[in-house]
């Protein structure tokens, strides 16, 4: 696949970026035509390639998602310079870098912990994301408000930036949408992706992983995975209550 020919103003744009992982990203595009998750993590070695691609969408550019076959024969995603009529030009043009003291007030305010699994972890572990991601608030998101922004591990990080890419409102860019979410706003939310879906995350550290080695050998003995265990035993302890 190669790469139709683009407009020199679009060019120009891909050309004024320097950071080192977006321009990987725009210098295979630009050469091939796409770029496959399986060359961004084989050849160029990134673990998290959506965050890569988010990286050229932040500059305000627009890729195309879509599916290709990888080597393993399975569906993998794969990216393409989208409509260049469809630039974002706002004031967050560019890598956006957050700053020592964002990261500090959400701290402030939330505790070092990820927004997602509400588990404590060390600050250096925590990455600053978009409530609503950039892509689809663009220009509305404020630069200065810190309820903006969620402190996120790279394990819940990496699992909201791809349903999010998956979503059919990834296309539709609708604000409101993503603010009833569960990837934006976990303590209240309708749905998860467009789906009525209800989530809770939970993980076992420390201490507390004795009380789950106790939990998987219960579901063993019921001949239950843990999930659905964890619900039967919900379910009971609600009946029993309401009885």
């Amino acid at each position: 696949m190669t790469s139709p020919k683009l407009p020199p103003e679009f060019l120009e744009l891909l050309k004024r970026v320097t950071a080192k992982r977006p321009r990987t990203v725009i210098d295979h595009i630009l050469k091939y035509g796409q770029i496959t998750t399986e060359e961004l993590r084989e050849i160029y070695g990134y673990n998290h390639p959506p965050r890569a691609i988010r990286d050229v969408r932040e500059h305000g550019i627009p890729v195309e998602t879509f599916r290709v076959t990888g080597s393993d024969g399975r569906k993998i995603a794969a990216y393409k310079f989208g409509d260049p009529s469809e630039v974002r030009t706002t004031q967050l043009y560019g890598r956006t870098v957050f700053s020592s003291q964002l990261k500090e007030a959400l701290i402030k305010k939330y505790g070092a912990r990820c927004n997602i699994y509400l588990e404590s972890f060390p600050e250096r572990e925590l990455q600053i994301d978009h409530r609503v991601p950039f892509e689809i608030a663009g220009e509305n998101i404020n630069l200065d408000d810190v309820d903006d922004y969620m402190l996120l591990c790279a394990s819940a990080n990496r699992a909201k930036s791809w349903s999010c890419e998956n979503c059919e409102n990834w296309r539709k860019r609708e604000i409101s949408i993503c603010e009833s979410c569960y990837w934006a706003y976990p303590e209240s939310y309708s749905h998860i992706a467009l789906r009525d879906i209800r989530r809770l995350d939970i993980l076992w550290v420390d201490e507390d992983i004795v009380e789950y080695d106790r939990l998987r050998g219960e579901a063993a003995k019921a001949q239950e995975e843990i999930p659905q265990y964890v619900k039967n035993v919900l379910r009971n302890h609600f009946e029993r209550k309401d009885s």
